[in-house]
């Protein structure tokens, strides 16, 4: 026993840290050479959208609720947890040849989804694309009945509004009113003033000149 962990045991776990240190190198060459492509399959999948979306939901529908969580929400760790299901999910994708699946299903069957989170995750958030358009989140009973008290409140609101332009627009036309029955009263006053106004009566001085102006009678 001594034997095997002196001498034995050291040397497997140097072949191990040596296997591993490789398989990392690899797997990060691997994402590198992913990166320069991205533009090319982000093009691909823009072409292919309409297309790949009903197969995409299908696809999704089919898959465990690990996979599901991982693709709204890519978290290194759970890659590490679900990795099988991860490789699963994506060897799908590449039956419906889902641009960028298939180089991402390579790297993970050398290396495992693990070691190539960047290109896992990319394919996932383009997968995501169709699942945030198509799933709807449904308002809680809570919340729909907030929004029909504010719309209601609104609505209280906006007639409230309605009614003081109502009332100011009916005072205007009161004013206006009042103002045409004073000026047609004081007309009426001018007019009756006018008429009730008696004839000038000559004075004296002016009486005088008429009799002087007359001829005398023989």
């Amino acid at each position: 026993m001594g034997y095997w962990k002196s001498k034995v045991l050291p040397k497997i776990k140097k072949v191990f840290e040596k296997n591993g240190t490789k398989k990392s190198a690899a797997a990060a060459e691997a994402c590198k050479s992913f990166d320069e492509s991205k533009e090319q399959i982000t093009k691909e999948f823009e072409e292919k959208k309409t297309e790949l979306q009903p197969k995409v939901l299908e696809i999704y529908e089919a898959s465990s609720v690990e996979v599901k969580t991982l693709v709204k929400e890519p978290k290194e760790p759970g890659l590490k947890k679900h990795s099988v299901a991860v490789h699963k999910f994506i060897e799908e994708l590449v039956k419906i040849e889902f641009p960028g699946s298939k180089p991402v299903s390579e790297a993970s069957s050398k290396y495992g989804p693990a070691l190539i989170p960047g290109p896992v995750f990319f394919v996932f958030e383009k997968v995501s694309t169709f699942i945030v358009t198509e799933e709807k989140v449904e308002p809680t009973p809570e919340a729909a009945t907030t929004a029909t008290e504010k719309e209601r409140e609104i609505v209280l609101v906006e007639e409230e509004k309605k009614e003081e332009v109502v009332e100011k627009i009916e005072e205007e036309e009161k004013k206006e009113d009042v103002v045409e029955k004073i000026e047609e009263e004081k007309k009426e006053v001018v007019v009756e003033a006018e008429k009730a106004e008696p004839t000038p009566t000559p004075t004296e001085p002016e009486a005088k000149v008429e009799e002087a102006a007359e001829p005398a009678k023989p």
